[in-house]
């Protein structure tokens, strides 16, 4: 039988995250692949500094101290899959209808292989069929000389596009005449970076690596590190070992949370000893996680009264503002409201003050449990607040760092992929490329799923992912796509975006990161951005797939050549050597400047943080406090917050298995974890059946029936269930006023029986 006809198993997980647990899981997964001998080759090229290339998955930063074996079990089978030696050229499309294909699910779709020629879809016949590059060019091209507006069209971006091509994609987008460029931070991390602009003047988070090294207490939120981040992990054990506190924030208690057992610390996997990754759990309830943060800022206010050193006020005095209002405000909110709304006990929040009191040097770090919420802006501002009371900023071991997601996110954001661009970077882009980029604010993810199904957008090119399942409300989103004239989509292997396409539809194959790039110069690298805004070179190493596969680089350069025949913009000099792309970029992006040298580099180069240096580009030229009221987030009579999220055996919406091994599900995705009083309430034992439905804000409901209810460690009130498939339940005008993120971690549903 298939993983999909097993029977489900329910049995909670108690061994260690990674260790031998991941050991067999990854020997289980290379056997199956048949990639014993090309995946643990690409095990010792993966994130070294010298020649190898970066994991294709999460954007944690490579060992400081160039570890050789700086790799996890997720980052291995997101390599191994890519890999693969299975292909889908035109003999698979030839066989197999769209229609047909609609029904066989994602995990199915993506295990049939690499892509390996551009194919276009034929309506006669419902398949795709083989299309020329050239040919292929020429339609995208003609496509886009034919709009009324150039914002008729958007460009999508996934977070793994690399840096030059990053650039170059923003470059044609904004030389075409549109700001048009929504990207996966519009659904995961946008809260953080408008709320640390905010507060502190940059987007991103000020420590590194080193600083997770010398910090005296770790405060992680919202984080799932063991399968999300796996490589934490280890920074995570060294901090237990030598001394440091650290505290989870979370409605589950996950594996990250717990112990672990780091897989090249070869004397401890040998002797099966673990090693705790937790000091503190405290589990608030859905969206109560500002409520806690403003708990402890009051306990360390309450212990200035007597205690000087509870606040650093020299810090307070020369470097922030608004400090007294924030004083006030915490006064004014009440123990009980705090308690209530954060679902944590008074006793428990205070434990956690007292441990940032006692630590000199404190970091928080925090990821999409925090800023997929309504009020997701305020919520990181208020973990600012707390960082500034006791000056955890501009010095070793201490600040603010979100936990990114793909592995080259914050790089995307960096090089330009911003529907919101600021005035300075287009005057410089207009000025060192020559063109007059324009000035009015672009469509976001949201806006542009909108904007396609009101029909003013008529063309979509995606670079990588997979958006229709990664973004909300699932048939409404299929829905737009399929009223484009032109929807083209980037990508390496098939997925459920080819099949929900417009009236006319390109899927352009790209090489992977693992493979050789090879150009006229020779071959190519390209960089990489981490959440700790290190830059660094990553270089493929295997032969591609099919010898019709063509770089990321190349495939915008022809794009963007066949929509701007005269344009001045050298696109094919620009493919023959990437050098040229970054002398280019040196004089467009700040702290980039001698770019071909510095990222060559063993370890690279760290982009400049002014906040880390106390230089802070707010409108007071001080770090800013804020003093936003707290939400209510109690939900009402009858109803849960829901949160989404992803199992173990995923990355982002690619579905290894429908396993999900630390929180101790086998062969099942379509369940809900309830808390078991919930479960009670309503008459739902352990694998009963249940009908989800959730109230959008304008009061419409979607639904997902027959779901499997397991119970589970989590708050009452609060309920998970994975991501994509409850995607559909979060609507399209369920997204923050704040950072216009979709709200999928806080969705207000009701579970009932199914009849």
């Amino acid at each position: 039988m298939s993983d999909q006809e097993q029977p489900p198993e329910f049995k909670p997980y108690h061994h260690p995250a990674a260790g031998w647990g991941a050991a067999k899981s990854v020997t289980g997964f290379l056997i199956r692949e048949g990639e014993l001998m090309a995946g643990p080759r690409a095990i010792l090229k993966m994130n070294h500094e010298n020649g190898g290339f970066d994991c294709p998955g999460c954007a944690w930063p490579d060992d400081t101290k160039g570890l050789h074996l700086d790799i996890c079990e997720n980052g291995i089978k997101h390599v191994t899959w890519e890999m693969t030696r299975k292909r889908v050229g035109r003999e698979f499309f030839a066989a197999h209808t769209v229609s047909e294909l609609s029904g066989w699910t994602d995990t199915e779709l993506e295990s049939q292989g690499r892509l390996t020629e551009p194919m276009r879809y034929d309506a006669a016949t419902d398949r795709y069929v083989p299309i020329s590059w050239p040919e292929a060019f020429a339609l995208v091209g003609d496509t886009l000389r034919g709009l009324d507006s150039p914002d008729q069209a958007a460009y999508y971006t996934s977070g793994r596009l690399g840096n030059e091509a990053t650039f170059l994609y923003q470059l044609m987008a904004r030389e075409l005449g549109t700001n048009n460029l929504p990207d996966c931070s519009n659904m995961c991390h946008e809260a953080s970076g408008r709320a640390l602009q905010a507060a502190l003047g940059t987007g991103k988070g000020t420590v590194d690596l080193k600083d997770w090294e010398h910090a005296d207490a770790l405060f992680i939120l919202g984080v799932n590190a063991a399968s999300n981040a796996p490589r934490m992990l280890t920074a995570l054990a060294e901090a237990y070992r030598r001394g440091a506190q650290i505290v989870h924030v979370n409605p589950l208690i996950e594996a990250a949370a717990t112990r672990t057992i780091i897989p090249h610390d070869f004397a401890r996997m040998a002797t099966f000893r673990a090693t705790r990754t937790g000091t503190l759990n405290l589990q608030p309830r859905i969206g109560g996680d500002m409520a806690l943060i403003r708990g402890m800022a009051k306990a360390a206010l309450e212990q200035a009264a007597t205690d000087p050193g509870a606040l650093d006020l020299t810090f307070i005095e020369r470097h922030t503002t608004g400090f007294e209002e924030y004083r006030a405000l915490c006064e004014a909110t009440s123990w009980e409201e705090i308690e209530r709304q954060s679902g944590v006990s008074v006793a428990d929040i205070r434990a956690a003050a007292r441990i940032y009191r006692d630590a000199d040097r404190s970091i928080a770090s925090w990821c999409l449990g925090v800023t997929q919420h309504e009020h997701g802006v305020d919520t990181v501002r208020e973990i600012v607040n707390l960082l500034l009371l006791r000056g955890n900023l501009g010095r070793e071991g201490a600040g603010p760092s979100p936990v990114r997601g793909h592995s080259n996110v914050q790089g995307n954001r960096t090089c330009g992929i911003d529907h919101r661009p600021d005035a300075a970077f287009l005057d410089r882009l207009g000025e060192v490329c020559g063109i007059a980029p324009p000035r009015h604010h672009g469509l976001d993810t949201v806006g542009t799923i909108e904007a396609m199904h009101r029909g003013d957008v008529t063309v979509f090119v995606g670079m990588g992912g997979n958006f229709v399942l990664a973004a909300p409300d699932t048939p409404y989103t299929s829905a737009a796509l399929r009223k484009c004239a032109l929807t083209v989509q980037v990508s390496t292997k098939l997925n459920r975006s080819h099949l929900v396409h417009g009236e006319q539809a390109l899927i352009l194959p790209c090489l992977g990161r693992t493979e050789k790039d090879e150009q006229r110069a020779g071959v190519q690298a390209t960089s990489v951005e981490d959440a700790m805004s290190m830059v660094h070179l990553s270089t493929g190493m295997k032969r591609p797939a099919s010898t019709h596969l063509l770089s990321e680089p190349a495939i915008i350069a022809g794009m963007a050549r066949a929509a701007l025949p005269d344009s001045a913009t050298p696109w094919e000099a620009y493919v023959e050597d990437y050098d040229r792309i970054r002398d280019t970029m040196s004089q467009v992006l700040d702290g980039f400047e001698d770019f071909n040298r510095r990222v060559r580099q063993p370890l690279g180069f760290r982009i400049r943080q002014p906040a880390r240096e106390l230089v802070f580009h707010t409108a007071s030229g001080r770090a800013e406090f804020s003093t936003a009221a707290l939400p209510d987030v109690i939900p009402a009579p009858g109803t849960l917050a829901l949160g989404t999220m992803r199992s173990h055996d995923q990355w982002n919406t690619t579905i290894y298995s429908d396993d999900d091994r630390y929180r101790g599900v086998k062969n099942l995705r379509t369940l809900i974890f309830m808390n078991a009083e919930d479960m009670r309430d309503r008459g739902l034992a352990e694998f009963d059946e249940a009908d989800i439905t959730s109230i959008a804000k304008d009061g419409t409901t979607r639904s997902l029936q027959r779901y499997k209810v397991i119970p589970y460690d989590i708050p009452r009130g609060c309920a998970a269930g994975y991501m994509p498939e409850m995607n559909v339940l979060c609507a399209i005008g369920d997204y923050s006023t704040q950072s216009d993120q979709p709200i999928m971690k806080h969705l207000k549903v009701t579970v009932e029986r199914s009849a």
